[in-house]
């Protein structure tokens, strides 16, 4: 992973000049390249872990387990949200781990946790490092210092039961790693976050996330049948049963939790079949309002595809641009959407798996309620553009950054009897806050997730940058839209979890008892406070 950005450099692609000249003449930036300074470069605080806890915390995991050269601690200084890649490519982080501690069980995690908890020492629970929203932010609140609990010796598949259909893992496992485990017994998780290529299955469930065929399959924490967690007060070990009425669910107070109440070990998950054939293809709706009708029918009649994605009008105006001549657009036929009355519609993407005949089956009931609610059909190959490049998205990101255009996403969810009018707050509130600093954004949105109740809507905004005031500029556009939610009734977030930038908000969400309720929970299994101190928890 790059420290200052996403993923691996041979995979990231330049802007096209063409999307770039429009970013020129929309946003007003000068299109100079501004790359990140270099790793050397970047300014960090002396370590400030004790020596004597140091040599304790290395008799624990080993010599090699414990690492403060400058590297590592940038690497672990920060996440993969906007404010944090803003700051890194600076050089100027706001702060970094005092360590970094790699523990290979169990057992050693156990130990390190006794240690760090004796000594005030705040441990950072680390997966993939790809939280977007502050969830990995070395803060050392009120305790000396800090460390990173890496996870990534965690990583091995520790039983399948085929007959139950459940998988076993430590929590350090990567995605790719998993499925490639799975695949050689005809299995899969089938969670596919965007994040994917780098993200850590206990990074998933602490966040409950939502991969992009959750609408078929489930969110991750609908998958989660049992755990095992370090806390600093014990351990918790919870069996995968399939269901229990043994009083409220533990299970769903640490699935979530961040890592704030301890640390997720290994985890109980339930998998399926890979799926023998998969089926990918566009459709095209007149309005976004519409092509949210037709999904809300799809859901309600329960025909929903796996994947079901639904981009507003400036989404998909976006998407032509950036892939230019043989766009969407263009795959789907110019001519023929100008016909038909959608030239300047909605594209949407579904996709379904299993076995061709059950995926020609429900495919067809799909279409035909999509359909009679105003959809088009044009085809495969939208979709199996969608298909080739949807971990792409990050690598688009740091290009933008390059060119000093602010890129950020935000997420929500409401019902549906709310679903629009919390799309036009948000996106509005975004434009008002970016217009009032002189920066006016685009502001583009997609449906990303549909239930039978209502469905997630997934923003993005771009706008030139304030030089010198990155993060003042952020923080008002954050600002405008998490207001504009909370009023408008959404969620506070729907899969990107709380972390530190959505934490002030959460007492809207689940009130001061509730507030309470997880601050008695975390006294009980955190005395110390050292578990990811200035995330979930507002204050």
């Amino acid at each position: 992973m790059r420290w200052w950005g996403w993923g691996d450099s041979a995979h990231a692609q330049p802007l096209p000049e063409h999307a770039l000249a429009l970013l020129r003449e929309q946003l007003g930036i000068d299109g100079a390249r501004h790359p990140p300074v270099e790793l050397d470069r970047v300014t960090l605080a002396a370590p400030a872990l004790d020596p004597l806890v140091r040599r304790r915390l290395a008799a624990i995991v080993g010599g090699e387990g414990v690492r403060d050269d400058h590297a590592a601690r940038v690497l672990h200084a920060a996440g993969k949200g906007y404010p944090d890649l803003v700051r890194l490519r600076a050089g100027r982080p706001e702060g970094a781990p005092d360590a970094v501690v790699y523990p290979s069980s169990h057992a050693q995690v156990r130990a390190v946790l006794d240690e760090c908890a004796g000594a005030g020492v705040a441990v950072v629970p680390w997966g993939g490092g790809t939280s977007v929203v502050g969830g990995v932010a070395p803060v050392r609140g009120s305790l000396r210092s800090v460390v990173a609990l890496d996870l990534r010796k965690l990583g091995r598949v520790l039983g399948v039961d085929e007959v139950s259909s459940t998988v076993t893992v430590q929590t350090g496992m990567r995605g790719p790693a998993l499925e490639a485990a799975l695949r050689a017994q005809g299995l899969t998780l089938g969670h596919y976050p965007q994040s994917f290529e780098y993200v850590s299955i206990g990074g998933c469930v602490a966040t409950r996330s939502a991969g992009q065929a959750s609408t078929g399959h489930g969110r991750l924490d609908e998958l989660v049948l049992g755990l095992r967690c370090a806390a600093p007060a014990g351990d918790l070990s919870l069996p995968p049963l399939p269901a229990s009425a043994a009083g409220p669910d533990l299970r769903e107070l640490l699935v979530g939790s961040e890592g704030t109440l301890g640390v997720l070990t290994d985890v109980s998950l339930r998998v399926r079949p890979r799926p023998g054939h998969e089926q990918y293809e566009g459709m095209f709706f007149r309005s976004f309002s519409e092509g949210s009708e037709a999904l809300r029918a799809a859901a309600q009649h329960e025909v929903l595809p796996d994947v079901a994605r639904l981009s507003d009008e400036e989404e998909t105006g976006m998407s032509v641009v950036l892939a230019g001549g043989e766009g969407l657009r263009a795959r789907a036929g110019q001519a023929y959407l100008r016909a038909r009355g959608y030239a300047d519609g909605c594209l949407a993407i579904f996709g379904w798996d299993g076995e061709a005949d059950e995926v020609d089956r429900r495919r067809a009931a799909s279409l035909a309620v999509l359909r009679e609610r105003g959809g088009l059909s044009v085809g495969s190959g939208p979709g199996r553009s969608w298909a080739a490049s949807r971990f792409q998205a990050p690598y688009l990101r740091d290009e933008l950054l390059d060119h000093r255009v602010m890129v950020e996403t935000l997420e929500t969810a409401s019902q549906w009897s709310r679903l629009a009018g919390l799309y036009e707050a948000v996106a509005g509130a975004l434009r008002e806050a970016l217009a009032r600093r002189q920066t006016p954004p685009l502001v583009m949105c997609h449906i990303s997730h549909v239930y039978e109740t209502g469905a997630s809507l997934y923003f993005t905004f771009l706008a030139r940058q304030e030089e010198g005031r990155e993060i003042e500029q952020w923080r008002a556009a954050k600002t405008a839209a998490t207001d504009a939610i909370v009023a408008a009734g959404g969620t506070i977030t729907h899969h990107h979890a709380v972390g530190r930038d959505h934490a002030p908000w959460l007492r809207d969400e689940i009130g001061e008892l509730g507030i309470s309720a997880l601050r008695a929970l975390k006294r009980e299994l955190d005395p110390a406070g050292i578990m990811n101190p200035g995330k979930l928890l507002p204050g």
